[in-house]
């Protein structure tokens, strides 16, 4: 195993080379090799482009009957990578470059178009100062002209940076922070500034907001008071009926009037005078007992009549009425005094 990677073989004494039969190969023959593709391009048949150094397993074969200072040329076929259509180019020794044959265009050659037209003026110049002297002259004093204007913008950008070598560069740097501290520094007064007109706000609805619940607050208690009165002070109460009704006097001459006709007056005799028994001097003394229930008899009809509360009574030992409650004093003070003058008699 170790003699196949021996450089030195061995050659017997008796070795000739000579002997060695030689094989007849076609000069047109193809070898198959690897490459990449020279030049950018593009298919003619799908208008696929093949950029420059794409690898390509293409076929060699030597160019007959072409040669350039014996230096033999070789032509390559490739395959587009989308439509499989052939594609030839050749060397070219000539301008040490490759030359497209058929089966595709090459892109992108301006930069050696422009090559072979500066080649192409200087041959031209070169021709036209061999026959005129005039003409190299002329071509002299341009190219003196030229180079004078190439070494004036060559000073020109010499002193260019000489001024920017005396620049500050750390003066600025620190120009440059300090007028970012700035900008730092008012954007957070104008950030705080904004956060307290906000709180401001903020605090001013809160007042109005209290306000207004504290005022909800005073209408309900006055409702709360208002339901709380007695429902009959509607009766006494001054108050005016609207634009339609009489005034406030003619009002509670009505009520007070409305008033006495339902429970009756405080101090008239219409509604209490059955409590009362006045003095009769011939009847009292022969019927004093009739009169007691008769009295007490009219008084309840005359209190059912008028829809008013009973009044509570009393009855005396002896069975005699007591005056009741309502009333005034004075009638009251009669009504006793005529009871003991009955009972007297």
């Amino acid at each position: 195993m170790s003699e196949r990677k021996v450089l030195n073989k061995y050659y017997p004494p008796d070795f000739d080379p000579s002997k060695i039969p030689k094989l007849k190969l076609p000069k047109d023959r193809q070898y198959v090799v690897r490459l990449m593709a020279p030049f950018n391009m593009r298919c003619k048949t799908c208008g696929e482009y093949i950029y420059k150094g794409k690898k390509f397993n293409a076929r060699k074969e030597t160019v007959q009957n072409e040669l350039y200072l014996g230096l033999p040329i070789f032509r390559f076929y490739i395959k587009c990578t989308r439509c499989l259509a052939e594609i030839t180019f050749k060397t070219d020794p000539e301008s040490t470059d490759y030359a497209m044959e058929h089966g595709a265009t090459r892109n992108f050659q301006a930069e050696k178009l422009i090559e072979e037209e500066e080649k192409k003026i200087q041959q031209d110049r070169e021709e036209e100062e061999l026959n005129n002297p005039m003409k190299v002259l002329e071509n002299r004093t341009r190219d003196s002209k030229l180079e004078m204007e190439v070494l004036e913008n060559l000073q020109e950008l010499k002193e260019l940076n000489q001024r920017q070598a005396q620049v500050d560069f750390e003066g600025m740097l620190d120009q440059y922070k300090e007028m970012e501290r700035r900008q730092r520094e008012r954007d957070q007064e104008e950030d705080e500034r904004e956060t307290k007109e906000m709180l401001e706000r903020v605090l001013v609805k809160r007042l109005r907001d209290s306000d207004s619940e504290e005022e909800t607050e005073d209408a309900k208690d006055q409702s709360r008071r208002n339901t709380a009165d007695k429902p009959t002070d509607i009766l006494t109460t001054d108050r005016d009926t609207g634009p339609q009704g009489s005034s406030s006097v003619g009002v509670k001459k009505q009520k007070v009037e409305r008033w006495e006709r339902s429970v009756g007056g405080l101090g008239g005799k219409g509604a209490l005078g059955s409590l009362v028994v006045r003095k009769k001097p011939a009847d009292s003394a022969c019927k004093p007992a009739a009169a007691a229930p008769q009295q007490a008899a009219d008084t309840q009809t005359d209190h059912s009549g008028a829809g008013a509360a009973k009044p509570e009574s009393s009855k005396a030992s002896n069975g005699q009425p007591v005056a009741s409650q309502y009333g005034s004093s004075l009638s009251l003070l009669e009504a006793y005094t005529d009871s003991d003058d009955s009972n007297s008699d």
